[in-house]
């Protein structure tokens, strides 16, 4: 099928800096689609031009109605990087679209500050929470992050600054290869700047001697967590994680979630993995949002009720966990519902618990460990060792 759909990156230079066999395309549309900024950049007064609808997600709609026609979507640089051609192509078959890619603003930024594409992590705020680029704060780390508005730096400078990072050296760049390109550079504790509301930033962290250290590999110190007591404390909590694989994109049922230690950390692990935490007490369930605020992972989803009920609609998890409300009926339901390849672990504390994991292991197979934890603390004017309930851990996957 011969593409009818042009999806094409401009930057500021506009037009002008678009190759010749691409400015044809613009030039020949019959309806372009794109925000204000990027028709006045078109220079074309002949086509049909269109805003981006509201709801966002109507455009697809909107391309449909106008298939057949010479249809070009203007997007700010790499249309395929953080940015509409992605949410088009997931809808509509490549055959039918051609992408005319332009220099994206990681790349230009990348520039302006002489830093390596390949070492440094790239990051979007733009319509998202602003609470997610925390989960990237560690030391000596280079950040590339499209933002949401004007105010957002200074909401960056403050989760830095908060974390003990103040002196992580801040730029923002705006209008970048225009003629009104402008930049603005600062450190975190002090920044004061008034930018515009389209701009990149670029974050250089540097940590204080006593900067809170959030390693992206499962394991934080359980006093990072808001919690009751009642969590899946940090060594099973490794151990735990270790087992559920998280992986890109994947997703993860956290049953019995608590706190929401094994959701938060699963989310931290991997790009774009994604977890819902299924808790009936309401408290905890308040303990699970407030982490996952604050430790960078704020797309948690979290479900007031128990399994089964509470299973119904959510689509299929490449693992699961089961942290507490373990029975039978549990475990079959979840087995049923995990995907081909899915993780499913299940802790136990209690002799009730661990006879039932017994029972499964018996039946489905799987690894059965038992995990004994020891903590040191002070005996009077000495030191000793505290041991820890010992868990009881059942993994297998479902092939």
């Amino acid at each position: 099928m011969t593409p009818w759909l042009h999806i094409v990156g401009i930057g500021e230079d506009g037009i002008a800096g678009l190759t010749p066999a691409t400015r044809t395309v613009v030039e020949a549309a019959e309806v372009i689609i794109g925000g204000a900024r990027h028709h006045a950049l078109s220079a074309n007064n002949s086509a049909e031009m269109l805003e981006w609808p509201s709801p966002f997600d109507a455009l697809i709609g909107e391309l449909e109605l106008r298939r057949g026609k010479r249809v070009v979507v203007l997007a700010t640089g790499d249309p395929l990087w953080f940015s509409v051609g992605a949410r088009i192509g997931r809808s509509i078959p490549a055959d039918e679209i051609t992408y005319h890619p332009q220099v994206s603003a990681f790349q230009l930024a990348a520039a302006r500050m002489g830093w390596s594409m390949a070492d440094l992590e790239t990051l979007t705020v733009h319509g998202r929470p602003v609470e997610q680029m925390i989960a990237f704060i560690q030391p000596d780390v280079r950040l590339l992050i499209l933002t949401t508005g004007a105010e957002t730096p200074a909401q960056i400078a403050a989760f830095l600054t908060a974390r003990g990072f103040g002196q992580s050296r801040m730029t923002v760049l705006a209008a970048m290869g225009g003629a009104n390109e402008q930049r603005f550079d600062g450190v975190a504790a002090e920044w004061d700047h008034e930018v515009p509301a389209f701009n990149t930033l670029a974050v250089e962290c540097v940590a204080a001697p006593d900067a809170a250290l959030l390693p992206r590999v499962p394991g934080m110190s359980d006093e990072v967590f808001i919690h009751d007591g009642t969590m899946t404390k940090r060594e099973v909590r490794a151990a735990t994680l270790a087992k559920l694989m998280p992986m890109r994109g994947a997703l993860l049922w956290d049953v019995g979630t608590g706190c929401g230690s094994v959701a938060v950390e699963w989310m931290r692990a991997a790009r774009y993995a994604s977890a819902v935490g299924i808790e009936p007490r309401a408290d905890r369930r308040t303990m699970a949002a407030g982490n996952a605020q604050a430790l960078g992972v704020p797309a948690l989803k979290l479900i007031d009720g128990s399994v089964p009920e509470a299973l119904s609609g959510l689509a299929a998890p490449d693992a699961i966990f089961i942290g507490g409300g373990l029975s039978r009926e549990t475990f079959t339901a979840c087995w049923d519902a995990l995907r081909p390849l899915g993780r499913l672990v299940a802790n136990a504390v209690t002799l009730e618990s661990e006879a039932l994991l017994v029972q499964l292991y018996k039946e489905f197979g799987g690894d059965l460990v038992q995990i004994s934890v020891n903590r040191v603390e002070p005996l009077g004017s000495l030191t000793s060792w505290k041991p820890l309930r010992p868990v009881t851990q059942w993994s297998l996957i479902k092939r």
